[in-house]
Parts: C-alpha cells; sequence; structure tokens
C-alpha cells in the first residue's frame, strides 16, 4: 500500500478550513498533515511538515496567497511544492498571479468536493489542474501580458510535430482536441506533451502555453 498524500490546508476562514481538512482527511490516499490561517505560517509549515501538496486561499492575512505560493513553488525555489489555488474568485488578476507565481492548479471553493479531491490527486502527480476552457479563458484575456522574450530568438529544441503539438497545447485544445486535429491517438499526443515538457524544462502545461507566448510561437 502507498504512503498517503500529504497535504496542508491554508485558509484564514476556520469554518472553510475545518470543512477542508474534514474533506480530504476522510481519503484513505490523503492525509492533512498540517492547517494555518495565513500564507506566512504556510511557508514556515511547508518548510517543517514536508507536504507534497499545499491547498491555498488568496486572500488571507500577513502573507496573501499569491506571495506564499510565490515562496513555496516559484522560479528559483530549491524543493518546490505542488500548490492548488482553492478561491471564492473567478477567472481574474488572482488566477493569472497565482499561476505565475507557480500554482499548479486553481479550484473555485464552490466546486464540489469530488473535484476538490480530484484537483489534490492530479496536483500531487505533477499535473497542471487547469481544464481547456479555463486556459482558453485565461489566454484570451491576459494573453496580451505575456510578452515575447526581448532580444535574438533562441532555438527551441523541438521537432516540427513537437512545435505544432505546442501551438495547440497554446491555443487551449485538450488532448482529445489535438488528437483529433492531429488524427493521431490520444495516448501519441501524451507522448508528444510529456516529450515538449521534458525538453523545455516545463513543470506543466501552463508552463508550456507562457513559454510558446514568449516564444512568439502564437500571438
Amino acid at each position: 500500500m502507498t504512503e498517503p498524500i500529504r497535504v496542508l490546508v491554508c485558509d484564514d476562514q476556520v469554518l472553510v478550513r475545518t470543512g477542508l481538512v474534514t474533506i480530504i482527511d476522510a481519503q484513505r490516499d490523503l492525509e492533512v498533515v498540517g492547517e494555518c490561517g495565513d500564507g506566512q505560517t504556510a511557508v514556515e509549515l511547508a518548510g517543517r511538515l514536508r507536504p507534497e501538496v499545499v491547498v491555498m486561499d488568496v486572500r488571507m492575512p500577513v502573507l496573501d496567497g499569491i506571495e506564499a505560493t510565490r515562496l513555496l513553488a516559484g522560479a528559483g525555489v530549491p524543493h518546490p511544492v505542488k500548490v492548488l489555488v482553492v478561491t471564492t474568485f473567478n477567472l481574474d488578476e488572482y488566477v493569472y498571479e497565482a499561476l505565475r507565481a507557480g500554482a499548479s492548479g486553481f479550484l473555485l471553493k464552490d466546486a464540489p468536493p469530488s473535484q476538490l479531491l480530484h484537483g489534490i490527486r492530479t496536483v500531487a502527480t505533477g499535473a497542471a489542474l487547469l481544464d481547456p476552457e479555463v486556459t482558453r479563458q485565461l489566454v484570451g484575456t491576459y494573453a496580451a501580458r505575456i510578452r515575447p522574450a526581448e532580444g535574438p530568438p533562441r532555438d527551441i529544441p523541438l521537432t516540427p510535430r513537437e512545435l505544432e503539438v505546442l501551438r495547440l497545447i497554446a491555443n487551449g485544445l485538450s488532448n482529445s482536441e489535438i488528437a483529433a486535429t492531429l488524427v493521431i491517438s490520444q495516448e501519441t499526443v501524451k507522448t508528444f506533451v510529456s516529450r515538449i515538457l521534458a525538453k523545455l524544462g516545463l513543470r506543466d502545461r501552463v508552463q508550456a502555453v507562457v513559454y510558446a507566448y514568449r516564444q512568439g510561437l502564437v500571438t
């Protein structure tokens, strides 16, 4: 039997936090190793408790969830933690900033418990929890902010087919949609996606979207 996924819950609303802890702890494959009500404490507890996933609210005292996420999962963090942002706010500035800060996923607090549990398990595996429709909305709203990198264009170590798949990912297509577009199987698409992430040193599809825009592969 594998060890349960270690989860840290951070939300400043006690009732909400208690509800999250109760839902998560009721699962055999999940274990709440700690809980807190502000981002600074979340960072401190994560350093001591070594959770695999942090369920993070956005608006909190002392240190908000965006800055806490950046400290836990941002660029240059030696031992990044998977962060699942759970908030009352829909696709807006908070979502964009949370993903830029290094969050692996995003859910609304009114999502059913099954989505929360799926989200924790998904980000724990290293995948991103951002469905294609959310990707489309996010890119449509904030693509203008993702500027192409300055300086001479860098060589992109991808095959023509991999570049094609990357462009489709950046346009918000799901694996099934990519498979239909390229007339290949979904398993083949998954293989391409894994290769792209590995070759470019990217964590997930969200980073792949940002990379594609910064490289000018899509506009």
